[in-house]
């Protein structure tokens, strides 16, 4: 009788942690998969009363929005897949989707003009009467000479 008592408590913390456990967004499939696989082994031990397919349903509800895509072909193609086989397929599904997200390589265009970066100071050269500019930043191309200043825009006559 105190058997049956401890393995109806354990059986309910099994199904509730089943039920309950959620993939959060940004964090590893595989993982989520393992502790998913775990966590079911632990009900069929139990004697749970679940199958196959509601163990599927779980956790493919556990899933983020993102995995949506999958989920709906999943549904639509009517695989019928072991829970092995599931995982592997949201591993699969992850490397193909999830690391190869564009990154942004162009924002906003703003309307501000850039800043210099550094302090610059105009030195001569002896002998020649060109200028030239030191920065005290590191790097850093000198300015457009007076006669430069005019080249390549429109409108400007130089």
């Amino acid at each position: 009788m105190f058997m049956r008592f401890l393995t109806g408590i354990y059986r309910y913390a099994a199904i509730k942690a089943f039920f309950g456990t959620k993939m959060t967004e940004g964090s590893s499939v595989h993982s989520h998969g393992v502790k998913m696989l775990s966590l079911v082994e632990k009900l069929k031990d139990l004697k749970a009363g679940l199958n196959n397919d509601t163990y599927i349903d779980v956790i493919l509800q556990s899933l983020p929005p993102s995995y949506d895509p999958f989920i709906v072909n999943y549904i639509m193609n009517g695989l019928e897949k072991s829970i092995h086989e599931l995982i592997n397929m949201l591993v699969q599904y992850e490397a193909t989707t999830h690391k190869s997200e564009p990154a942004v390589l162009v924002g906003e265009a703003s309307t501000s003009k850039a800043k210099c970066k550094g302090a610059r100071r105009w030195k001569r050269k002896k002998g020649k009467g060109t200028a030239v500019t030191a920065t005290a930043s590191t790097g850093g191309a000198p300015p457009a000479t007076p006669k430069e200043k005019g080249k390549g825009k429109v409108g400007v006559s130089g």
